[in-house]
């Protein structure tokens, strides 16, 4: 059974951006994500995280440390019902100082390598999903995996292009305007069977 799943980006997307952020006390939820999660999530949906995590090949934080900070986001999610199906992240960056993560790889955005494995690992259509992220990399990862797209557009890419691959199927301005797009979509073009 192939399942839809709705991709997340974490900073800037789920959590207030604090950059390269891993301590967990400073982990603070983007308004509206509570509420649009349970939304989506109750329309059947799958929540997977997909996130760039250069710090680890820039050697600013261990994996250890990020998966402490995960578990943290997991907790308050789950406090209200929210269940992340999975968490998917690159730890690569081309000029990363830590030797085997300072290159090029298939899974930091925007490529569409994490995006893929966790379809392949969790039965997902990807042509019946979507990625929900606040920067252009997002949107492209999003529309090159074959999922729809939404950008969350706080302001980061002003001034930048948003053309082909980049271009998103819906920008607004917050999570709340994303979900109701997405579920008036799903209304609109209801799948045939699920």
């Amino acid at each position: 059974m192939n399942h839809r799943a709705i991709f997340l980006d974490k900073d800037g997307t789920v959590v207030v951006n604090v950059p390269y952020n891993v301590n967990p006390e400073l982990i603070e939820l983007m308004p509206g994500v509570i509420d649009g999660l349970l939304q989506l999530q109750a329309a059947g949906f799958m929540l997977i995280m997909i996130s760039n995590q250069a710090g680890l090949a820039h050697g600013y934080f261990t994996e250890r440390q990020l998966m402490a900070a995960q578990r943290r986001l997991e907790s308050i999610l789950a406090e209200p019902g929210i269940s992340l199906r999975g968490f998917f992240y690159c730890p690569h960056h081309p000029q990363g100082s830590v030797a085997e993560l300072g290159r090029a790889c298939e899974c930091r955005k925007p490529s569409p390598g994490l995006i893929k494995r966790a379809a392949l690992e969790h039965g997902i259509d990807l042509a019946e999903s979507w990625f929900i992220g606040d920067i252009l990399d997002d949107v492209e990862a999003g529309n090159r995996a074959g999922c729809k797209t939404v950008l969350v557009d706080s302001g980061t890419e002003t001034g930048k292009p948003m053309m082909g691959m980049r271009r998103p199927h819906f920008k607004c301005s917050n999570m709340n305007e994303a979900v109701d797009f997405i579920l008036a979509q799903e209304r609109t073009f209801p799948t045939v069977s699920r």
